[in-house]
């Protein structure tokens, strides 16, 4: 639908899908840069970012570095920081963070985590299950996206929240079993001018539910 009106640039991020698999992990400032690479490659001057799940500190941090190329920020299913600390009580506790990490690395490729964990609305779904599995298996190996998890749960864009200035729409399911919908709340009433819209449905994935 979003190709329909306008034009729809895909990013696979350093390490997954059809992107090189890289030996490090790129910090957050390298994966923003890494969406001014791309966009500059396809000739795109100035863009409305979607940025989903793992992928929108990324754009939170492009949109305050670089807001004369942001025209719109959409954000989904996100965060800007999604471990617990002092000051940010909110946050996934490291426990539960180092039992997820455990599963994902040994059920990833099975479909079963996506199904259960991303979209129990459809976990029951065997046909679900099994294109989940084999997305996961193009995707990305099962210590590389434990890797990818842990560095999204070291992330921390709460600093860039106040200068963003570009209009910015924060979506979440009230019942997102990944990403607490308190750290979705959190974030846009921390960005000037946001509009927050909350969802009924515990899915995690936008295209489901």
């Amino acid at each position: 639908r979003l190709a329909s009106f306008s034009r729809l640039i895909l990013l696979d991020r350093r390490g997954t899908g059809l992107s090189d698999r890289v030996a490090d992990l790129p910090t957050l400032e390298q994966r923003m840069d890494d969406v001014r690479a791309v966009m500059d490659a396809a000739g795109s001057e100035r863009a409305a970012l979607f940025g989903v799940s793992e992928g929108g500190p990324m754009c939170l941090v492009f949109a305050a570095t670089h807001p004369q190329r942001t025209s719109a920020l959409a954000l989904y299913g996100t965060f800007a920081r999604l471990a617990r600390a002092p000051d940010y009580p909110i946050g996934a506790p490291s426990d539960a963070t180092e039992r997820f990490l455990e599963r994902v690395e040994a059920e990833w490729g099975t479909g079963s985590i996506s199904a259960e964990l991303f979209a129990p609305g459809h976990a029951s779904d065997a046909s679900f299950r099994q294109s989940w599995a084999r997305f996961e298996r193009y995707a990305v190996s099962p210590s590389g996206i434990r890797a990818l998890i842990r560095m999204a749960a070291d992330t921390d864009a709460r600093g860039v929240l106040s200068v963003i200035r570009a209009p910015t729409l924060v979506i979440h399911r009230q019942g997102d079993l990944m990403n607490r919908v308190t750290c979705a709340r959190y974030m846009a009433e921390r960005i000037h001018g946001a509009r927050y819209v909350e969802l009924p449905g515990n899915d995690h994935f936008p295209w489901v539910g």
